[in-house]
């Protein structure tokens, strides 16, 4: 692949030859436009990545992975080199700041919270990409496109026109590629607003903690935490709801904290401040044509129970196979509309529980008592644990039809002869696991992995798992193996 050339370079005369060099475009290259791309890779598509910064964001703001989001880490071998640039947090305390802890016997490998500055875990999956032979422009802002029944031709500020088969737009809230499709995106505008910062502070800690222990009996939106270094992480209700475009300013700190806390504690020399509100939207369709929605771009979300990163990189799993088998020519016919009926339930059911913590963090009596219930009722370990694999996606199960439970689940990761499952899903190739040694994926050698395993610690004869770790069938009979294996990745090459 050759690099396409600045827009100084480009001539009308070599459009054309440009307009074949890539089957995707994908607009935003933060975690959900860049764990994209590196799926597409791991087929041969060829990627290119528009992003209209022109330098990865500064700020040190910690974002959190969930179970699942480790989950498919661990399946692309990535998990290892994000651990190290992050602190693992016990999972619990997910739902509305509610503090209980996990329930025991998570069904996961990967039962904690891993905490990251969000700058890392950016660079991090960009050099994935990259790596795997994404082309990544910076500086580069998506003004226009059109699609045809052939592909989508993609405009630039400056004019420059590209071509791909495919566009997908993970470009964010405000996102350019969903206003230009004309997709609706309904839900409600904000009616509250948080301010959120790093900033050092000179009050003593003794006296942060005992103040801000107080506060939070009554506001959990409240929250003044060390982070290190005499550096605090402030999160604290705004007065009013204000253009969140505008940055806030230090003294709009100072003077919140005063009005909550009676004091600013003296904070002073940000890291970083930015704001946030409650608006609660969903793109009413993820796919019109050749072109395609993904993370921020299709939902958005308080960010209560950390849910935002997490829901755009799972949404990226899930369609980054399907496009790739579109591009690839071997995908069945409805395969790729699969993406919007799988994946714009899960957004609902996350803007449904985000709507509910945010009602839970009101300081009024009635959301208050409903708070004090739910709190006695998560001492039940069945709903303590289906909050917590709401929360973190665990609980998740797409509809492939009547069967026994564990269809439409994620596969945990379990001991597999030489060594872990997960490890075998690294090539973003579907995995057929045969306890009984007697069946074969065929004529489908090229797209699905075969391993027999007798001992394996699965409570069934067979599963076919798909690239993103979903069990699409479970069974011991050839034919009906083959059906399951035509509907998922297409005709037998053989």
């Amino acid at each position: 692949m050759h690099s396409p050339r600045s827009t100084a370079e480009s001539s009308s005369n070599d459009t054309v030859e440009r307009d074949r060099t890539f089957d995707v475009i994908i607009a935003g290259c933060g975690p959900t436009g860049a764990m994209l791309a590196a799926e597409l890779r791991l087929h041969d598509v060829r990627v290119l990545v528009l992003e209209k910064e022109t330098e990865p964001a500064s700020f040190v703001r910690i974002v959190g992975l969930h179970i699942r989001s480790l989950e498919l880490m661990a399946m692309r071998g990535l998990l290892e080199r994000l651990l190290e640039h992050g602190r693992r947090r016990p999972a619990g305390a997910y739902f509305a700041a509610i503090d209980k802890p996990a329930p025991e016997g998570l069904d996961s490998a990967y039962a904690y919270l891993l905490g990251l500055p969000q700058p890392v875990i950016d660079r991090l999956l960009e050099e994935h990409a990259i790596a795997l032979g994404a082309q990544v422009r910076r500086g580069c802002a998506l003004t226009g496109f059109e699609q045809d029944d052939e592909g989508v031709t993609v405009e630039l500020a400056g004019g420059e026109r590209l071509r791909a088969r495919y566009l997908v737009g993970c470009d964010g809230a405000r996102s350019t590629v969903r206003k230009l499709l004309g997709v609706g995106f309904p839900g409600e505008p904000s009616r509250t607003e948080t301010l959120m910062g790093e900033l050092e502070v000179e009050a003593p800690r003794e006296e942060v903690a005992a103040k801000v222990a107080e506060i939070r009996e009554t506001n959990k939106t409240f929250s003044f935490g060390p982070f290190g270094g005499g550096v605090y992480r402030v999160v604290v209700p705004a007065a009013e709801v204000s253009d969140r475009a505008e940055p806030p300013t230090l003294e709009d700190f100072k003077q919140q904290l005063r009005a909550i806390a009676g004091t600013d504690f003296g904070v002073h020399s940000p890291r970083w401040l930015s704001r946030f509100g409650d608006a609660t939207r969903l793109a009413d369709r993820y796919r019109v044509g050749r072109v395609l929605l993904a993370g921020d771009a299709a939902h958005i979300h308080p960010p209560t129970g950390g849910q935002g990163l997490n829901l755009g990189v799972q949404d990226a799993f899930n369609l980054g196979w399907k496009l790739a088998a579109q591009v690839r020519g071997w995908a069945p016919e409805t395969l790729l509309d699969t993406y919007h009926s799988e994946r714009h339930p899960v957004a609902e059911e996350v803007l449904d529980n985000t709507r509910a913590q945010m009602e839970l963090l009101s300081t009024e009596p009635g959301p208050q008592a409903v708070r004090r219930l739910l709190t006695e009722l998560m001492d039940f370990d069945e709903v303590n644990r289906h909050l917590l694999e709401k929360i973190t996606a665990i609980g998740v199960r797409y509809d492939f039809g009547e069967g026994p439970a564990l269809l439409g689940r994620r596969m945990h990761d379990i001991d597999v002869k030489n060594g872990r499952l997960y490890d075998l899903l690294d090539r973003g190739r579907g995995l057929l696991l045969d306890r009984t040694e007697r069946l074969t994926v065929g004529g489908w050698s090229d797209r699905v992995d075969y391993l027999a395993d007798p001992g394996a610690a699965l409570e069934a004869p067979c599963v076919l798992l798909r690239p993103d770790g979903h069990v699409a069938w479970i069974g011991d009979d050839q034919q009906d193996l083959n059906d399951h294996l035509s509907r998922w990745f297409g005709e037998s090459a053989g």
